[in-house]
C-alpha cells in the first residue's frame, strides 16, 4: 500500500507541475497572440506584417482561448490542493485535455506547423497522462 501511495503521489506532482508549465506557456501565448501579434508574433510563428495585420483581431480573440484555458489549469491546481482534490483535480484535467485536443487538431489540420504542435501539445500530454494515471491509482 506504501507503494501505491508513493507512485500515485509521484504522478500527481509530475502530472500537477507538467500543468502548472502547460498554463503558463498558454499565459505566454496570450501575450504574444493578444498583444504581440504584430510585433514578436512575426518570428515566432513565422509570419508577416501583412498577414499579421489581416489577422490581428482573430489572434486577439484566440489569445484570450489560450488564457481562459491556463485560468482553469491554475485555478484546478489551487482548489486541489486548498479545497476539493476531486474538483480541483476535475478542472485541472479539463484544462490540460482541452489543451492537447486542441494541440492534436492543429497537429492534424496544419502540417506545415506540425513542430510547434508538438511543442504546444507536449506539456499536457504529460499532464493528463500523468494526472490520468494518478486519479485511477
Amino acid at each position: 500500500i506504501e507503494r501505491h501511495v508513493d507512485e500515485r503521489n509521484f504522478m500527481l506532482i509530475l502530472g500537477m507541475v507538467a500543468a502548472f508549465l502547460a498554463a503558463a506557456l498558454h499565459v505566454f501565448i496570450f501575450y504574444i497572440e493578444s498583444f504581440a501579434w504584430t510585433t514578436r508574433a512575426l518570428s515566432v510563428f513565422g509570419i508577416d506584417r501583412e498577414s499579421a495585420e489581416v489577422t490581428k483581431e482573430m489572434a486577439f480573440n484566440q489569445g484570450f482561448y489560450n488564457l481562459f484555458l491556463a485560468i482553469e489549469v491554475f485555478v484546478g491546481i489551487a482548489v486541489y490542493f486548498l479545497a476539493s482534490p476531486t474538483v480541483g483535480l476535475t478542472l485541472a484535467l479539463f484544462g490540460v485535455g482541452s489543451m492537447l485536443a486542441a494541440a492534436l487538431l492543429f497537429f492534424v489540420t496544419s502540417p506545415d506547423k506540425r513542430s510547434a504542435a508538438i511543442k504546444q501539445g507536449f506539456l499536457p500530454l504529460i499532464a493528463v497522462a500523468a494526472l490520468g494515471v494518478a486519479a485511477l491509482l
